[in-house]
């Protein structure tokens, strides 16, 4: 039986989260980032998929309902769960409670061992794997963990295990973080991702439910409890080899929390030789297909030329005229003629006018560039107008009327 947390508002993504659920967010023209964890699953043929919801969902159910069917009649399913309430008329508190109020499902199921992974990360892995290394070491919790240089590891939630893979300590951005036994230039930071005996997980939800000092969270409260308990192990990331994956994206994983990590994890399915691979059939990423028409590129006079370069275009696309350069253009984008874009996203059905240039900007869905308008070419003049990175991504919401500004 599989958890899928998926309920994050994804403040740090804000304005790409105004409108819809962290794990509904586009990613790489045709997907959403929890198509990612959902293809995991499934290509390791776990049919049995609870995603729990929480803010913003609609988007997130309708893409769910729409992709993500799975035949009724094998008895498989992937269904969303929005907070049942169990415990009055209050949301989920926290990832442990959103179990919590979802125990039902599991003494419906009767599952052996329940995995509960987050929505919201980019990677591939075959999840089959961990679960047995997690039999084998009859951990009550497993919890997955990448290897990361110790002086990054500031940043996350590090696992301190010994040689067997025993946790002996989980914390939380530490000052000093402790080493992985075999490398004392990494760490392991916890990946959000575990997979746990039923009756154990029960328990411990259950105690922590009648804690009133707890938060209610999987990473702060219920895996700090079981290592107490000495029944947490590390499973290690670097292990898990998928079928079709290269050398280089081996142990490749992004979590997209924040504008900067999304555009850089965006940039890297362009790359030359990407990091992180999306025509990889034998482990493919799956989505909604639009019944949109074939990309086009037109026009080839002088400098007009529709032309994309090092690029990412999706169905419905139509290149009339402009130069795409480094870019990733979802369906139904129209680039119009003499107009620039550059290192940038582009959502559904945004438009180009002519001679408009788009350098290094993440565009939401359905906004329209005035023609000869310049976005990403003096920042202190977009600071103004748009949301602006810490890194110097500028961001333009779903919907946003641009020609007010220009």
């Amino acid at each position: 039986m599989t958890m899928v947390l998926a309920g994050g508002e994804g403040k740090r993504l804000h304005p790409l989260t105004r409108s819809r659920a962290k794990p509904a967010v586009p990613f790489g023209g045709h997907y959403r980032l929890i198509d990612f964890v959902l293809s995991n699953l499934t290509n390791a043929h776990f049919h049995h998929i609870a995603v729990l919801t929480q803010y913003k969902s609609h988007s997130l159910d309708k893409h769910l309902s729409q992709t993500w069917r799975l035949s009724p009649i094998l008895g498989n399913y992937v269904t969303a769960v929005p907070a049942q309430m169990r415990r009055g008329p209050r949301w989920y508190s926290g990832s442990a409670d959103a179990i919590f109020q979802n125990l039902n499902i599991l003494d419906d199921e009767r599952p052996d061992h329940v995995i509960v992974f987050g929505a919201d990360h980019i990677y591939r892995m075959d999840p089959r794997q961990m679960l047995d290394a997690h039999i084998a070491s009859g951990a009550g919790v497993t919890v997955a963990g990448i290897r990361v240089p110790v002086n990054d590891a500031t940043d996350f939630g590090v696992i301190d295990a010994d040689s067997s893979g025993r946790i002996k300590a989980f914390v939380e951005k530490p000052a000093v973080p402790p080493t992985i036994p075999d490398d004392p230039s990494l760490a392991f930071a916890s990946m959000g991702s575990y997979i746990f005996r039923r009756d154990v997980l029960e328990e411990v939800i259950r105690a922590d439910a009648e804690d009133e000092e707890s938060k209610h969270d999987l990473g702060g409260n219920i895996i700090p409890a079981l290592v107490a308990a000495g029944v947490a192990h590390v499973y290690d990331y670097a292990s898990n080899v998928v079928p079709g994956q290269s050398h280089r994206e081996l142990g490749y994983w992004r979590d997209v929390g924040t504008i900067d990590s999304y555009y850089e994890a965006s940039m890297d399915l362009i790359a030359l030789d990407p990091i992180f691979d999306l025509y990889n059939e034998s482990w493919p990423i799956r989505t909604w297909q639009p019944t949109h028409p074939p990309a086009k590129f037109i026009h080839n006079e002088g400098e007009r030329r529709g032309r994309a370069i090092n690029s990412m275009v999706s169905s419905g696309a139509v290149v009339s005229g402009g130069h795409v350069v480094q870019s990733i253009l979802s369906p139904l984008v129209r680039i119009n003629s003499f107009s620039e874009i550059e290192g940038s996203i582009l959502f559904e059905n945004v438009r180009v006018g002519r001679g408009a240039v788009v350098r290094n900007a993440i565009i939401d869905k359905n906004v329209w560039v005035p023609a000869g308008m310049k976005i990403g070419v003096d920042l202190d003049a977009d600071r103004e107008k748009f949301t602006v990175s810490d890194g110097g991504i500028i961001v333009i919401g779903k919907n946003d009327k641009l020609e007010e500004l220009h």
